[in-house]
């Protein structure tokens, strides 16, 4: 009879600048894979909650209290030596210098651009999650007719919107392409990203950077579609992130939150059922949807979110 794999449970802190800078450290001698760079953390003690720990461990090996972080995601990593379970918080204040109380080195990174390694394997896919903006937005013809959003569009793309899902069910397919290839060109001026919403043989053909499933669409999947730099995916509940994680997702999007006139006399999430979907430690970023501006960023972040999706409130 085999013995369970036992898994240790680490915090771990993104501390981010910001202009979105964040914080590497190097691990030092005699422990394993001395050199590589990581984000900071340790392992959590008995009784203790993550949060708890993280605070613990960046006082006692960084000299900083923290006074600003939330939840993020989690990732379990098998190593040589250990199974690690790591719940990672972005840190966005703190008191205190920087300080190195275990010999470490410390680095400021920009994502994309990274100045030093090895990085440690755990720690590696982390990066492209941190690449996601705290707002995607998600088209709005169907609520604002083509002339109009497209001017929207224009005006968003000035103002620094920079990912984009073109969510347009109402449009048959001939359509839809011809808006997908419309919008591609505009996007691709204000180097911005397009993901097509459920066409993932278009996405492919127009080179689109991207594709969003549906849950209906993400059910029908046993494995992440390929050709494609990157792919969400929308949920409703715990089965529906289950099989988003089961496909290898990049992000997901959940909700909705508040109550929204797309689903008039349904029910809403509420951020407290939000928070129980996000607290069960999915290993991507999720986003709040549904009812949501960018004036509620913050909060979706305390919730666990990544940030927000939104659809009439991106384009007002």
């Amino acid at each position: 009879m085999s013995n369970p794999v036992r898994i240790v449970d680490v915090a771990v802190g993104i501390l981010v600048k910001p202009d979105g800078q964040f914080l590497l450290g190097s691990r030092p001698a005699g422990k394993p894979f001395a050199g590589f760079w990581e984000f900071p953390g340790g392992k959590l003690e008995a009784g203790e909650t993550a949060l708890a720990a993280l605070a613990r461990e960046l006082f006692e090996e960084m000299g900083i209290t923290v006074t600003a972080a939330h939840p993020w995601l989690t990732q379990t990593f098998t190593y040589p030596h250990a199974t690690v379970r790591l719940h990672f918080f972005c840190v966005t204040a703190w008191q205190g210098d920087i300080q190195s109380r275990e010999g470490q080195q410390f680095a400021w990174q920009a994502n994309r651009a990274l100045t030093v390694s090895p990085i440690l394997p755990a720690n590696g896919p982390i990066m492209r999650g941190l690449q996601l903006p705290a707002t995607l937005a998600l088209s709005a013809v169907a609520l604002l007719g083509p002339e109009t959003w497209l001017a929207r569009l224009e005006q968003a793309l000035a103002n620094g919107l920079r990912w984009l899902i073109l969510r347009e069910p109402q449009l048959d397919g001939t359509a839809y392409a011809a808006l997908a290839r419309e919008v591609l060109q505009r996007v691709r001026a204000h180097h911005a990203q397009v993901f097509l919403h459920d066409q993932i043989d278009l996405a492919r053909e127009l080179g689109a950077d991207g594709v969003h499933l549906s849950a209906r669409t993400a059910a029908t999947l046993n494995a992440r579609p390929r050709g494609l730099d990157w792919v969400g995916a929308s949920v409703h509940n715990a089965t529906e992130l289950a099989q988003a994680q089961r496909i290898g997702v990049d992000y997901a999007i959940a909700g909705h939150v508040k109550e929204t006139t797309s689903h008039p006399g349904a029910a809403p999430l509420g951020w407290t059922s939000f928070a129980a979907l996000t607290g069960q430690g999915w290993p991507f970023p999720l986003y709040a949807i549904g009812g949501l501006s960018p004036a509620d960023v913050a909060q979706a972040q305390t919730h666990g979110a990544h940030g927000v999706a939104l659809l009439s409130g991106a384009w007002q």
